[in-house]
């Protein structure tokens, strides 16, 4: 059975960019079908998974983030509500393109993608969440930790959801060292936790899900800081907030504990002093490990160049009884609705 399921799993992965050229050591020490089916994945396949088996290549997670998307999924204004919208979109489809109340995340099937499967194209794989393939075909997950863990605590989602990922790396073939290795000289791992602190590969979250990760609040706060302080585009570097949140804790006038973050008002206040302190920054200046400010997308005028009242910014203030709520009133109505603070 597993070796017809490896045969028909090889045969439909060459439909997206696939190589039977598979390590022969990452197919025998695969320990399921899929696996072994990941371990023929070259760069720039397409594959799907369940995120349930994915592992993560962060410790930590913004759980304010979080909080903005779970919130928009349970208590959105959108058309569309924007869980199918994410799903389609980090799965290169483009954005939703219908749904209806019976719909489900789980349930692919359910609910429609503005671009059908095979026909995407350079703009829609852009966005597209990515992974790389490890020892014994192991997928982990180096882009969408946010967005993924969002499918698996909303309501109709969970770790059986199916979602689509490009694979950048094919690194079957190493052994848990050199792996490690590769991941650690490409900077697609993180390995410092919610305190900045650094710990090894072996003590990263084994599963996707909020209980596995920590809370880092830095990493939030610029999360809500983009197209304000700095732009997210596919040419910076990975973990880019992180790095930033590295730069905002040695920053010798801005200290979290001295701002309100608890409140609306508070947040807003410390989301414009960080970013505004993020685009005094010159272009060659290093922000944290090497890696400077116009690699991590650093914006030279704040907010665009509009005043408070206008860009970005604006659209972070507006309160969640507007028409159009901003993310943070997002955030903040999901964890009044659940008691978090």
């Amino acid at each position: 059975m597993d070796r017809k399921y490896f045969a028909l799993s090889i045969l439909g992965a060459l439909i997206f960019g696939i190589s039977v050229s598979a390590s022969a050591a990452c197919v025998d020490q695969a320990a399921t079908p899929s696996a072994k089916a990941h371990c023929a994945i070259v760069p720039g396949g397409i594959t799907d998974v369940a995120l349930s088996e994915l592992r993560p290549t962060q410790p930590s997670l913004g759980f304010d983030e979080l909080y903005y998307r779970l919130g928009r999924f349970e208590f959105g204004k959108d058309k569309i509500n924007k869980r199918f919208d994410d799903w389609c979109e980090s799965s290169g489809l483009g954005g939703a393109e219908s749904a209806n109340a019976q719909s489900r995340l789980a349930d692919a099937t359910s609910f429609t993608c503005k671009i059908k499967p095979g026909a995407e194209t350079k703009a829609s794989l852009e966005p597209m969440k990515t992974a790389v393939v490890g020892p014994k075909g192991q997928l982990y997950l180096t882009d969408g930790h946010h967005t993924l863990t969002s499918f698996m605590e909303a309501k109709d989602g969970g770790p059986q959801t199916i979602v689509r990922l490009r694979v950048t790396h094919q690194f079957g073939h190493l052994d848990e060292a050199a792996f490690w290795a590769e991941m650690k000289k490409n900077r697609l791992v993180w390995l410092r936790n919610a305190e900045d602190r650094e710990v090894t590969p072996a003590q990263l979250p084994q599963n996707l899900g909020m209980k596995n990760f920590g809370n880092d609040k830095y990493r939030s706060i610029f999360y809500f800081g983009r197209d304000i302080g700095y732009k997210q585009l596919s040419d910076n570097a990975a973990f880019q907030e992180f790095y930033y949140g590295s730069w905002l804790r040695k920053h010798p006038t801005i200290k979290i504990d001295q701002y309100k973050i608890d409140t609306l008002e508070g947040y807003l206040t410390i989301l414009k002093d960080v970013t505004r302190a993020l685009s005094t920054l010159a272009d060659d200046e290093v922000v944290s490990d090497g890696v400077t400010a116009k690699t991590l997308g650093r914006m030279a005028q704040w907010n665009g160049g509009a005043a408070e009242t206008g860009g970005e910014f604006a659209k972070q203030s507006v309160p969640y009884a507007d028409e159009k709520p901003g993310k943070l009133a997002y955030a903040f109505r999901y964890k009044e609705a659940h008691g978090l603070k």
